[in-house]
């Protein structure tokens, strides 16, 4: 602050909060300044040397050793690289493989431009832009404003029949379908009819065992596995091998996500082959049918003080004054006739001869 002060000495270097702040701070400064030398004074010249000597011995023992960052540095002295050699440090044979190795799979690895990036959320925003609340409001209404219950009541978890928006939204992604309690309930029945519907149960009950409680964990892992990954399950999968080796391993220590691996498997078996047929079914072509499309209804007066319209006995003064400048600039701009200013100017003349005198 006191260098832009110099350097603006014509201008008006600061404002007046600025300037008040510059001031207070220049203020204790000073103060700080004249104890610390006021102090220095009153010790005697060993005192000084001794603290002196303490000073520079602190710095030396608590700067940063060689190769570590030091957190005054700033910039680009202040990048690190975990896999750069330290200083001091001399370069084996082993630690240079690895930093090939390193450049090697940096080179391998797969990256995106950033217009594709860009691209994709555009047109992710695009595609749930109507599904926002708030940049395209709720059908019929927003509760919160209108006190009208009526989109909880359309929206619940397990509706009878469900809205369009709703229904359509189960076309975006497999995520969107199995997330919605209804869309999951008319997906099992899908599955069912084309007898699988062991899939999604088994990737419910490893939703329950990774988010449930958690001293239970060992009891539903087991009862998991004997519903559907034991030899002659009641509703056993199907999945690979090797993926059945890592989930019986892992069962031998049970946890919230031990059966990750299998879930998955599943997951994505449903996402690639069954959700894609669950589209084109008649299941789906029949709710979306049958789906409701609530009209927007109309606002009723809000109790909050904010919402209401404030309402106005008498025209706004500056409305007043407006309406009356536009008005005399009107009269301004219309054409004057001679022949009418003249007869005007006749008959007051006319008048004033006609009145007796006084």
């Amino acid at each position: 602050m006191g260098k832009r002060e110099y350097r603006d000495k014509r201008k008006r270097a600061f404002d007046n909060h600025q300037s008040g702040s510059e001031k207070a701070l220049t203020w204790l400064n000073s103060l700080e300044r004249q104890r610390t030398n006021r102090t220095g004074k009153e010790r005697n010249k060993a005192d000084r040397y001794a603290l002196d000597c303490q000073e520079k011995a602190y710095w030396l023992v608590h700067r940063c050793p060689p190769g570590m960052n030091n957190v005054l540095d700033y910039g680009l002295d202040r990048v690190s690289n975990p896999n750069e050699v330290k200083v001091n440090q001399k370069q084996t044979i082993t630690a240079i493989r690895k930093e090939i190795m390193y450049y090697q799979q940096a080179l391998m690895r797969s990256t995106v431009k950033s217009s594709v990036s860009l691209g994709g959320i555009v047109k992710y925003s695009e595609q749930f832009s109507s599904n926002d609340a708030i940049m395209s409001g709720c059908l019929p209404s927003n509760p919160w404003i209108t006190d009208d219950t009526q989109f909880w009541d359309l929206n619940a978890k397990l509706v009878e029949i469900p809205t369009k928006m709703r229904v359509e939204r189960w076309a975006f992604n497999f995520s969107e379908l199995i997330r919605d309690p209804k869309g999951r309930q008319s997906f099992q029945y899908f599955l069912k009819k084309e007898f699988s519907g062991e899939n999604l149960g088994f990737w419910e009950a490893c939703e329950d065992l990774k988010y449930g409680d958690q001293s239970k964990v060992k009891e539903k892992a087991e009862e998991i596995y004997k519903l559907f990954l034991a030899p002659g399950a009641r509703r056993w999968i199907n999945i690979d091998g090797k993926t059945m080796d890592i989930t019986v391993k892992g069962l031998r220590h049970p946890h919230r996500y031990v059966l990750d691996a299998a879930q998955t498997h599943i997951y994505m078996l449903m996402k690639k082959d069954s959700y894609a047929r669950y589209l084109k079914s008649p299941i789906y072509k029949e709710m979306l049918a049958k789906a409701i499309e609530p009209q927007e209804t109309t606002k009723r007066s809000s109790s909050l003080p904010f919402m209401r319209r404030h309402l106005r006995s008498s025209p706004s003064p500056v409305i007043l004054r407006q309406l009356e400048e536009e008005a005399k600039a009107r009269e301004a701009a219309n054409t004057v006739d001679i022949t009418q200013v003249m007869s005007k100017l006749d008959r007051r003349s006319q008048l004033k001869k006609e009145l007796p005198p006084k």
